[in-house]
């Protein structure tokens, strides 16, 4: 009894701390992939206010949180497109702690920003729709997926 101990406590002590940052890293690519992927463009009903009020909505559901994020970026391209971009990151963003890109070509993008004049009980945002060469957050150095959005170019 006493070897089966032994093995499940090695176990235990080698394998559980990678195995949690393997599922820490599919968080985050889930997160990206929910959060930052819409395509094709869903269109959200009139009472939204707009592409990004409604989306913003969603967002912070997801997140579970009741602040109003500054800037939000969304990507109207299918997931396989966009994750080929981080196979091959050669990039370290200290800032971030993660491997970083600039995609080599440009993309379409809604960028959602706070509204200045806000109402006390909710968020408004304004949208941008524009098509830009991204710099994301990849999950690691090779063969790795994205993970963030920290800018366009």
């Amino acid at each position: 009894m006493a070897p089966v101990l032994a093995q499940i406590l090695v176990f235990q002590l080698v394998w559980g701390p990678i195995l949690a940052e393997d599922m820490k890293e599919q968080i985050f690519i889930h997160n990206f992939r929910t959060l930052h992927i819409d395509y094709p463009r869903v269109s959200y009903p009139e009472g939204f206010l707009g592409y990004c009020n409604g989306l913003m909505a969603y967002v912070r559901g997801r997140k579970q949180s009741e602040h109003c994020p500054v800037i939000h970026y969304v990507v109207h391209t299918p997931w396989h497109t966009i994750a080929k971009t981080c196979k091959h990151s050669e990039s370290f963003c200290e800032n971030y702690n993660e491997y970083c890109t600039l995609t080599q070509k440009a993309f379409p993008l809604t960028i959602c920003t706070l509204a200045l004049e806000q109402p006390p009980t909710s968020c408004h945002y304004n949208s941008t729709l524009s098509s830009r060469k991204l710099y994301l957050l990849c999950s690691r150095k090779y063969e790795g997926e994205p993970i963030g959005i920290i800018g366009y170019f």
